[in-house]
């Protein structure tokens, strides 16, 4: 995280997130998931949706693989995210503060555009606020914490809609849902869930064949002990 505030305005979102934007502000729970969030209860926390652009590729969002020794979610790509602290002030607070812990994102490099509706993860109890930011200065980001985080990507819009990086997984229990593979990084669950929502409603997405399933791979051995911890990214949705 910088020292200093930068005092260069930040550059106007493009043309593509004010579509985005405008299409966000106005969605419902529904239209990420088939789960009603419950009123009361669950452990509330935040995740950050932050979409960019490389020059001559097109937007893209940025993703992490959790490490292969977490006790929950171990392997699995994720939006940058966690539970809130005390001090945080909202939803955005929360997603910031966790991406500079996790991938040492600068949050003065990031606009934040909207929250979507709060969505719950049943199997860790989460209630989870997705914050969408805008990237208007990238800058190299990295694992902070090995042990947590093994691998950060930017994965463009572009790859991600593509039909022959689309399929749909079937989770042990009998849930199937969307999913992508994309740069040696399975994306599915709650992160799939909700990029597959964004994408249809920035109006990227293009067919592809829904009859494509496989069999979730099974995960790699929990980590046990002290040093394990409960992480949000993404069970069924």
């Amino acid at each position: 995280m910088s020292d200093t505030a930068d005092p260069t305005p930040a550059p106007e979102p493009p043309d593509w997130a004010r579509t985005l934007v405008g299409r966000v502000r106005a969605a419902r729970t529904e239209d990420f998931t088939r789960l009603r969030t419950p009123s009361t209860g669950g452990r509330e926390s935040a995740v950050l949706v932050l979409f960019g652009e490389q020059p001559g590729q097109g937007p893209d969002v940025l993703l992490m693989q959790r490490a292969a020794t977490l006790r929950n979610h171990a392997g699995q790509p994720a939006f940058p995210g966690g539970a809130a602290d005390p001090g945080d002030t909202d939803p955005a607070a929360t997603a910031l503060r966790e991406a500079d812990e996790e991938v040492g994102l600068d949050p003065g490099t990031v606009t934040v555009l909207a929250q979507l509706p709060r969505l719950w993860i049943p199997v860790s109890d989460f209630v989870v606020t997705p914050v969408l930011g805008w990237w208007h200065r990238p800058h190299p980001v990295h694992p902070r914490e090995p042990a947590e985080v093994a691998h950060v990507a930017r994965l463009p819009v572009a790859e991600l809609v593509d039909p022959d990086n689309r399929l749909r997984l079937r989770h042990p229990s009998g849930w199937i849902g969307p999913a992508f593979q994309v740069r040696g990084m399975l994306v599915w669950g709650f992160t799939a869930g909700v990029l597959d929502a964004l994408l249809e409603m920035g109006g990227w997405s293009r067919p592809w064949p829904q009859d494509r399933v496989s069999d979730l791979p099974p995960p790699p051995a929990p980590a046990t002990g002290p040093d394990a911890r409960d992480e949000v990214a993404g069970p069924p949705s």
